[in-house]
């Protein structure tokens, strides 16, 4: 009998599940109705269904795995498939391979069963039987028709050294890879001959994994790069595109913290519990700020799969109450995945002064800006330095860097020689500037030719009937931003060069996000000088006269600048609105360049095909052949919500797979499906005003010829809205987004949004050295409070700052200026209060004191400011008005002395520390408290804008 016949024979006496067909779900074993498939990625018989049959049972009888073991995973046989099998099946796939029983065959894979491989086949299967002890598969499947990316052990056979040797053997599917038990002979004595133990093997991913460097840009709109059609010159971006592949429908979630844990994670933002930023969390799933343990992020699964991995920039994913110098540190960079972080956590940065941390230990900068010192630079350095020390010890070990700077976020800070070069090129205004940015697009090709420009809103005020005497101040906020980007982008460049200069660059996979959502319109119709003014319901400090006077100190240490709405429209065009708003193309459509020269052929072409950022962590996992985890941490894991982007990395007309995705921020959502979309815009970013009841949103529907959303159809096809409305809804269960959630104070103020806080009471006690958030202190604005504290004074004298909180734009400071003790309050960096005792303070141990009694009558008001020496009065003063919400966005409150930028202008940014020692600082509240005039619009301005 012939090895066709007997196989044939074999499979008509196993008892197995039913046919399964082409893209048919399949059923299970018909014992115990488990849903899984080989994992062998995309396998396809040749020679008929009834002998692929017989050799899947062939494999099964060699293995010794029963048809109706039991898997707890459920999937479609199409999609890619999961390994977790022990190290025998891999090592018979790499026989496989050898035997020629799979070739490859235009990316995908096929197994031949009437070939001359079966004989080879036969041979090696006869040795083989060994017991798999975990195998996610039901053998029926192994025969289906199947398509779709290769994974797991036979993605090695893409390759020309395909052989069993190069077949990756290590069961990656449960993180961390189970440790190999030895069993053999323990000898006695080490020296005995028969001692044999096999060596210890450093943890590697598979051997066609590449580097990956993923980039994303802060608060950058689609039409802001010049990559893109944007005035901002790009020319290391417009280099990486010319080398690579420019996506043209590429988006997030319209949010800042929302959509990088989205990217860092492969899910959608509710179902991470990320549906707004960390400072309004919630105890509603979607909304908790809190990610969920069977969602591991991508870092953590790069990391236990053998990738060195690092962070550099921003990172917002922290829930509030766990930015503290003592944790809890899970959601931390380092506690997500990262072996090394260097950065800030929270929403923005001050660029000259930023609140920076190594790892989870709060650091300085290593200059100032007199010393020529930016957060831009400073993170590129740390970046290179990095990369070039983890090749230089470990060269055969890939990376993964997530390089997140602060820009292009407000405040817009950069050096003059970069905002100068864009010197009266705004003077047209916005309206001219979409035009321009409209007219280039279309000349790139990132939009079609018959693309439409969409009507400015009524809500953003023509360039043209801005006041004249305004203009100058709003071109010069252009000026700046621009200047911002493009030094941004020179950072970036140095960066790439680095991983260039390495020889790395060819085999390393970037992914550069030019934006995690719209350009921002949180800087108001007129923009400003210092956002605390506008964030704290006091723009009209800020006249026109004001911003003149100021305005050659845009873009320094001086200011704390951000643009008009008018700009972050223009740097959204062509499509309608900005950041925030969800519902629209101009929120959550970013540039996505994507270069690897070793696995993306192409060199500066286009896709359009339709992706979201949760597709990120998909396709990397993809490219690195690895599968996704089971079980990570003990934790099982819940699947990945994106989908690959790799069929369009090489076929720039590969079939769309990500055909519906949601979008929902505080209550703007929509909807995209096959090229239709429908949305509601509920709520306006700059605009205080409460939003209406969900169910009296106006919704819109746009059709999949309209590429910019600029024909709203919604009257002539009202049956296709509410099929979207409805699918919308059945997203939004399926992801956490319900219940919508549209609140302002109620989501800030912690006890109604059920989430916990650092500090409560009236009393708190700091410690010299400690640095900690706003947040991490009681609030001490429109209300009386004290600070007292007990020091130890030397022979020389008391000098230094004491404790500090704000700076340089807006706070208090507590210190000692030639002996005397001194009170500073500033208010926005433009008026300084400054009491001071009339004595020093003599040397040994005393208890120093200030007090303020808050006049009352409202918000902002003054109050009267006494300092004591050991319980008596040493001087008096006036503070006439006050700050009523936030001091700062980023700066922090010390003891000890000053970090960031200086509150007092009496002292510098540094050599500010206390001469003397300090043994406690108490802070006591009164009873007067003001706060509750704050409106709910009041605290939902100042929350959304640290992210």
């Amino acid at each position: 009998m012939g090895f066709a016949s007997r196989l044939l024979a074999m499979s008509d006496s196993m008892s197995m599940p039913g046919p399964v067909g082409r893209r048919r779900k399949h059923e299970g074993c018909a014992m115990c109705r488990s849903r899984l498939v080989i994992p062998c990625g995309s396998i396809r018989a040749i020679g008929g269904t009834r002998q692929g049959v017989a050799v899947s049972r062939l494999l099964m009888s060699a293995l010794n795995t029963r048809p109706h073991e039991k898997v707890s995973e459920v999937q479609w046989v199409i999609e890619p498939f999961r390994l977790h099998v022990e190290e025998d099946l891999r090592e018979l796939v790499g026989l496989l391979l050898s035997a020629n029983f799979f070739r490859p065959e235009a990316g995908h894979m096929q197994g031949c069963v009437d070939g001359s491989g079966l004989n080879e086949l036969e041979g090696h299967l006869h040795d083989r039987r060994r017991k798999v002890t975990s195998l996610t598969a039901c053998p029926g499947a192994f025969i289906a028709p199947l398509t779709g990316p290769i994974t797991g052990a036979v993605a090695m056979a893409n390759k020309k050294d395909a052989t069993p040797e190069n077949v990756d053997t290590i069961p990656r599917q449960i993180l961390p890879i189970p440790d190999a038990k030895f069993v053999g002979l323990t000898t006695y004595d080490a020296k005995d001959p028969n001692t044999n133990y096999p060596p210890i093997k450093a943890l590697r991913p598979p051997k066609a994994a590449p580097n990956v460097l993923i980039i994303l840009v802060d608060d950058a709109g689609f039409g802001s790069s010049s990559a893109y059609g944007g005035p901002c010159n790009t020319p290391h971006f417009e280099k990486l595109a010319a080398n690579g592949l420019k996506y043209t429908r590429f988006h997030t979630t319209a949010l800042c913290s929302p959509t990088r844990q989205a990217l860092l994670t492969g899910r959608n933002h509710h179902s991470v519990g990320m549906g707004a930023i960390t400072e309004m969390g919630t105890s509603a799933p979607g909304n908790s700020g809190v990610r969920p343990k069977d969602k591991a992020p991508l870092a953590e699964v790069l990391k236990l799969n053998g990738f060195s991995t690092a962070q550099f920039g921003k990172c917002h994913e922290v829930a509030l109450w766990e930015v503290t110098p003592v944790g809890p540190f899970t959601q931390w960079p380092t506690g997500s995945g990262f072996e090394h972080f260097y950065g800030f956590v929270g929403g923005e940065a001050n660029q000259y002064y930023p609140g920076l941390y190594e790892g989870t230990k709060a650091v300085e900068p290593p200059k100032t800006p007199e010393e020529g010192y930016t957060l831009n630079n400073d993170l590129a350095t740390r970046a290179v330095t990095w990369i070039r020390q983890q090749k230089a010890l470990m060269p055969d070990k890939p990376f993964f860097v997530y390089y997140a700077p602060g820009a292009t976020h407000a405040p817009h800070h950069v050096p003059k020689e970069w905002s100068d070069k864009y010197k009266g090129k705004f003077d047209g205004g916005w309206d001219k500037l979409r035009e321009e940015i409209f007219a280039r697009q279309k000349a790139l090709g990132v939009i079609p030719k018959d693309a439409v420009l969409t009507k400015r809103h009524d809500e953003i005020p023509a360039w043209d009937d801005m006041p004249a005497d305004l203009k100058p101040v709003l071109a010069r906020q252009m000026e700046i931003y621009a200047g911002f980007m493009e030094q941004t982008d020179h950072e970036i460049g140095r960066v790439i060069a680095a991983v260039e200069d390495l020889g790395l660059l060819d085999d390393t996979l970037i992914y550069l996000m030019i934006g995690d959502n719209g350009a921002s319109a949180e800087g108001t119709i007129n923009g400003c000088f210092n956002e605390m003014t506008t964030l704290n319901g006091m723009p009209a400090i800020e006249t026109t006269e004001f911003l003149h006077s100021k305005i050659e100190d845009f873009g320094t240490p001086k200011a704390y600048n951000h643009y008009a709405v008018g700009w972050a429209h223009a740097l959204c065009t062509p499509y309608q609105w900005t950041k925030q708003i969800a519902s629209h193309w101009g929120g959550t459509r970013n540039g996505l360049i994507v270069h690897w020269p070793n696995g993306v052929k192409g060199k500066g072409e286009l896709r359009h095909q339709f992706h979201h950022v949760i597709d990120v962590a998909k396709t990397i996992l993809e490219v690195c052949h690895l599968p996704e985890p089971t079980i990570v941490n003990s934790i099982t894991q819940a699947p990945y919500e994106g989908f690959t982007m790799v069929p369009t990395f090489n076929d720039a007309k590969a079939e769309e797979n990500h055909i519906v995705q949601y979008f929902e921020m505080m209550g703007n959502r929509g909807l995209y499906l096959k090229g239709w979309t429908a949305c509601t815009r509920h709520r306006t970013p700059w605009k205080a005003d409460p939003p209406p009841p969900f169910d009296e949103d106006v919704w819109e529907l746009y059709g999949p010829d309209d590429w910019t959303q600029a024909n709203n159809i919604v009257a002539k096809n009202p049956q296709k809205l509410a099929e979207l409305q409805r699918l919308w809804l059945i997203e939004a269960t399926k992801y956490n987004v319900v219940p919508l959630d549209d609140r302002g104070f109620e989501r800030v103020n912690p006890d109604i949004a059920g989430r916990p806080q650092v500090i409560t009471g009236n009393r708190q006690v700091l410690f010299q050295g400690m640095r900690v958030t706003e947040a991490c202190v009681l609030t001490l604005k429109n209300k009386s409070y004290s600070v007292t504290t007990q020091v130890t004074v030397s022979e020389k004298g008391a000098e230094g700052v004491i404790v500090t909180q704000g700076g340089e734009y807006g706070g208090w400071t507590l210190y000692c200026k030639e002996g005397k003790l001194k009170y500073c309050y500033n208010f926005f960096g433009i008026e300084y209060y400054i009491i001071g005792a009339d004595q020093a303070v003599p040397a040994g141990d005393h208890q120093l004191r200030v007090e303020f009694k808050y006049d009352g009558g409202g918000l902002a008001k003054g109050g009267d400011v006494t300092l004591y020496y050991d319980g008596k009065a040493v001087g008096k003063g006036r503070v006439e008005k006050t700050q009523p919400m936030g001091y700062s966005a980023d700066e922090a409150c010390d003891v000890g002395g000053d970090t960031g930028s200086p509150a007092s202008h009496e002292y510098g940014a540094t050599g500010n520390s206390f001469t003397g020692t300090i043994h406690w600082v108490q802070i006591d509240v009164g009873e007067d408290d003001h706060n509750h005039l704050i409106t709910a619009e009041d605290r939902y301005r100042i929350a959304m804008a640290r992210q």
